[in-house]
């Protein structure tokens, strides 16, 4: 395929492909593990991703009234903790001049997605109410399924489709013929009733019986994981200097105590100044060996991160609480750091606001405070950006600093929230001051289960054909049997 068709992909792609395995066990999953589909479905996909200029699409190539009419945003979460890809069918209209912006619209969104979140999959929403026949567009439906069963793989829980008209029945009859059985059978209709089945009533807007208060607006692009929008000028607000004095004290005997079990001894600070201080020291010396033996590692331009994806907490019943996030400066220069979170109500960050010197390694503690216990839904963002030498590392600097940098010098990586049901932990998790490694990394859970769903898979595909060759021969058993009663009919006509 690539010597043959070469100038027909994006060699970013190519080089993509090569390189990120994850990418080509997706393709493999999605395709049940058959190579010849499975290069079909990516030679398919490549094409389509350089016909689209998908990796070159942003912001500032599409046109600003795609944004603001709000019919594409992504926003909230499933129960099962899967990203919501909202399509609010009723700012959708027909209109050929139109339909190839509003198609790299739903591919800039996906690739937008899939960058950032490293291709988690996503779960659908055909918001239809107050839709209408002059909302239908085939084409365009057509488009967004063949994005999910063709260009983007492995990329679907399910379709949640929501008050579906039913002046509607007969279109959607005709999407069906285009899923093929594995995306049917992810199909949800739904209605006030019982979309909560699906995705609970925080995330739902009020006309789907929901409590979810979020409207959508542009500009900014939505950050649909952070509340405060990230700005260029802006502070980030919940920074620890508007901590109470009661948190404070509490997080100084927290710091003393991991000290405690590291051997570093220290005096306890009192004030906002000498916690700042003591942050510092905590960079420096609270290096716990274990600490460095991540399962998987973040490598960006200016930090790499451990673990790369996801933080481990416990159940109420395992009570683990605390989780360690390991940041390693790979430049010449200081790196600036800021660590925010979806629900700053439940987690303590320590430190959240600070700085990492060149070639150095830094432990920030995540801990549940009070009797709150961790979401699926719950993510962090941790922001990094390089400081000159001439900066100080202090409180007031690093303010001024964050004040001042532009937004395009600033890495983000964002991490997701894992409950652990069991009492031995699967990532870098704390428990009275201790570090502890799993004995079976999720990576390989993950691994069984989609080899179980392929079975499963191939097994109804079976027991489908099976299904239809009964329902083939009972047809043509009853058309033979009708045709040799015609025949003995017709003779006995005749003889009499």
């Amino acid at each position: 395929y690539f010597l043959d068709k070469s100038d027909k992909y994006d060699s970013r792609d190519v080089e993509r492909l090569q390189q990120d395995d994850k990418w080509v066990e997706n393709y493999l999953i999605w395709r049940h593990d058959v190579v010849d589909d499975t290069l079909k479905m990516i030679d398919e996909s490549f094409q389509w991703r350089k016909e689209y200029t998908v990796n070159d699409l942003s912001e500032s190539v599409l046109p600003k009234w795609l944004f603001e009419i709000g019919a594409l945003f992504l926003h909230g979460y499933d129960k099962e903790g899967y990203k919501l890809f909202w399509f609010k069918v009723k700012h959708h209209t027909r209109d050929p001049k139109q339909q190839l912006d509003k198609k790299k619209l739903v591919a800039f969104w996906l690739e937008h997605y899939a960058k950032r979140d490293h291709g988690k999959p996503l779960t659908v929403v055909f918001d239809m109410a107050e839709t209408g026949i002059s909302h239908i567009d085939l084409d365009f439906v057509r488009f967004i399924v063949n994005c999910f069963t063709d260009y983007y793989p492995n990329f679907l829980t399910k379709i949640v489709i929501f008050e579906m008209p039913w002046i509607m029945n007969a279109a959607f009859k005709i999407v069906k013929g285009w899923l093929g059985p594995d995306a049917i059978s992810m199909l949800k209709f739904t209605n006030k009733s019982d979309v909560q089945e699906y995705i609970s009533g925080e995330y739902l807007p009020p006309h789907m019986g929901g409590t979810d208060s979020f409207k959508y607006s542009y500009p900014p692009l939505v950050d649909d994981d952070f509340q405060t929008p990230l700005c260029e000028n802006g502070p980030i607000t919940s920074e620890d200097e508007h901590e109470s004095k009661e948190e404070i004290d509490a997080d100084t005997k927290e710091a003393g105590e991991l000290n405690e079990a590291q051997n570093v001894n220290q005096k306890k600070m009192n004030s906002i100044e000498q916690i700042s201080k003591s942050e510092e020291t905590d960079k420096t010396e609270v290096k716990p060996k274990n600490a460095k033996k991540a399962l998987t590692t973040f490598k960006g331009p200016l930090l790499h991160i451990s673990p790369a994806e996801e933080l481990y907490f416990g159940s109420k019943e395992t009570g683990e609480k605390k989780c360690l996030i390991v940041l390693t400066n790979v430049t010449k220069n200081v790196v600036a750091f800021k660590v925010r979170t979806t629900a700053p109500e439940k987690y303590r960050v320590k430190p959240s606001n600070s700085s990492c010197e060149p070639g150095t390694s830094l432990d920030i503690i995540v801990s549940l405070h009070g009797g709150f216990a961790a979401s699926l839904q719950d993510r962090f963002l941790i922001m990094a950006a390089e400081m000159d030498q001439s900066s100080g590392a202090g409180v007031p600097e690093l303010t001024q600093f964050w004040k001042e940098v532009p937004r395009s010098k600033v890495m983000e990586h964002r991490l997701r929230c894992h409950v652990i049901e069991s009492s031995k932990p699967s990532s870098l998790t704390l428990k009275d001051n201790t570090f502890n490694i799993p004995a079976k990394t999720n990576e390989d859970l993950h691994i069984q289960l989609t080899r179980l769903l392929q079975i499963n898979r191939r097994l109804e595909e079976q027991m489908n054909r099976c299904l239809w060759f009964q329902q083939l021969s009972v047809v043509l058993s009853l058309l033979s049997v009708t045709v040799a009663a015609f025949c003995f009919y017709l003779a006995y006509a005749q003889r009499s």
